[in-house]
């Protein structure tokens, strides 16, 4: 292939991914009725139209103020639509947004900006590293508004179809990891760093880490084995929670738009946020509908400090983040780098739940095409993963593009990994970190678990 159709090629991609998020951005947004736009107000979520006009401001900083430096679309609007100006609850002041197709208009706007220069201006490194950021950065906001519409209660996105394209057979107990030294994270410096080799600021540079032997379980926790915690009493287990577990499970909380109340309704957690015991039933609730629990799926809206006091009552612990992705990629320095726990080919449907589909309700023995080198399962979507390592960044960390990727999250959130039901499958990759304060639980978050001791591991029973 010579350099120019490599060129072409690479702004077809482009090209590609732009449109495909436009359109998903816009599906998420236009299939709501106007009304339904004005979400009831949640501290992990953001009204859509807003998103929407964050999304064109961030091409605008990103791509024609970087590298043209031309000034915004409306200047007066610039404090609006960054994150960093406008107060979290401002976001609701809708005297102080246009309305939807204002707002629409403006993004598409930016949108056939971005697509025009692509097109006609040289496809430079800086260039395309700058296209491929704003994009995925924009894919972030549609995992949000995906899970904004579960914290709501509204109908499920279009496009959502709880499908089981990979069906898989039982896939009990652990995998074991043999002691070793490993490779962790993204080059640094790299001849494909727009390309290949793309990664945010704090998955590089990459290094070696020395672990110990551990076991770790091939699948994810499922609906089924967090129930007999439950059952067991374990919300009111005192001595299987940590200080910050403790403290947060005795504090009530508001799960008034969980059931659709108007009203607040103040609850001390007993079980995980969607679940509730109906009709000698335990239901789970899906979008705007409430069905019975599904117990081969994963357990997902789950805090940290559940996963930890599942953890303490099994018998297990969480998994350092460096264990998780050396069970999920098993990268060695000098042997072959794989991206994926399958390898280097693209995420589809046949290896992992994403893109807003099946959202968590395959089983989780589902999807084997997509397993780790140690046959360790749903390593890439289903559920962000909580590990227990606090987020910081790794040895030579600079600084990227956007001066707020990761420096606002480091020392007080938790890291999760692999990627959730909701996440695009443009943007997760092995190394990918993401970091949550260890109380949410609006996300789509679950855990998998390693043995104590991992010279007598034991399997974990109903997976």
């Amino acid at each position: 292939m010579t350099v120019i159709e490599q060129i072409d090629l690479a702004k077809s991609e482009l090209l590609e991914q732009l449109e495909w998020t436009r359109k998903r951005t816009e599906t998420l947004v236009c299939s709501l009725p106007e009304t339904a736009l004005d979400v009831p107000y949640h501290p992990g979520v953001n009204p859509p139209l807003w998103e929407m006009g964050h999304a064109a401001f961030f091409y605008e900083v990103f791509v024609f103020n970087l590298l043209d430096g031309t000034p915004s679309h409306d200047p007066a609007m610039d404090d609006l639509w960054d994150s960093f100006h406008i107060e979290h609850r401002d976001r609701w002041n809708r005297e102080l947004f246009p309305g939807r197709q204002k707002t629409l208009d403006y993004f598409n706007l930016i949108y056939d900006r971005v697509a025009e220069r692509i097109e006609k201006q040289p496809l430079t490194d800086q260039a395309r590293y700058l296209y491929r950021y704003a994009i995925y950065h924009q894919n972030m906001h549609i995992e949000s508004m995906i899970w904004c519409r579960q914290t709501v209660g509204y109908p499920a996105p279009p496009g959502t179809d709880f499908y089981r394209p990979a069906p898989g057979d039982s896939h009990q107990g652990d995998a074991y990891v043999p002691a070793g030294e490993w490779l962790i994270g993204m080059p640094s410096e790299s001849g494909q760093y727009a390309s290949d080799d793309f990664a945010f600021d704090n998955e590089k540079p990459w290094f070696t880490v020395t672990l110990e032997s551990f076991a770790i379980s091939k699948c994810l926790v499922s609906n089924r084995e967090f129930m007999q915690f439950v059952e067991d009493g374990g919300y009111r287990r005192p001595e299987l929670w940590s200080f910050g577990g403790r403290k947060w499970l005795e504090t009530e909380t508001d799960v008034a738009l969980v059931h659709g109340s108007d009203e607040p309704l103040l609850r001390a957690p007993r079980h995980p946020l969607y679940w509730r015991w109906h009709d000698e039933q335990w239901q789970e609730r899906v979008f705007d509908r409430w069905q019975p629990l599904n117990p081969d799926a994963p357990v997902t809206h789950v805090t940290f400090w559940e996963a930890e006091a599942w953890c303490r009552w099994a018998g297990r612990r969480l998994p350092t983040e460096f264990e998780w992705e050396v069970a999920a990629l098993g990268n060695r320095p000098g042997k072959p780098f794989r991206r994926f726990p399958w390898g280097n080919t693209a995420p589809d449907e046949q290896r992992a739940d994403l893109n807003g589909r099946a959202m968590a309700q395959n089983p989780v023995f589902d999807f084997p095409a997509g397993d780790s080198p140690f046959g360790c399962r749903q390593m890439t979507g289903t559920v962000w993963q909580w590990t227990s390592s606090q987020f910081f960044p790794y040895d030579g960390f600079r600084v990227d593009m956007y001066p707020f990727m990761s420096t606002l999250q480091f020392g007080d959130h938790k890291v999760t990994r692999g990627g959730g039901c909701a996440t695009s499958s443009c943007l997760i990759r092995g190394t990918y970190r993401q970091a949550y304060l260890p109380v949410r639980n609006d996300v789509y978050t679950g855990f998998r678990t390693c043995a104590l001791d991992e010279e007598s591991p034991r399997g974990r029973p109903g997976c």
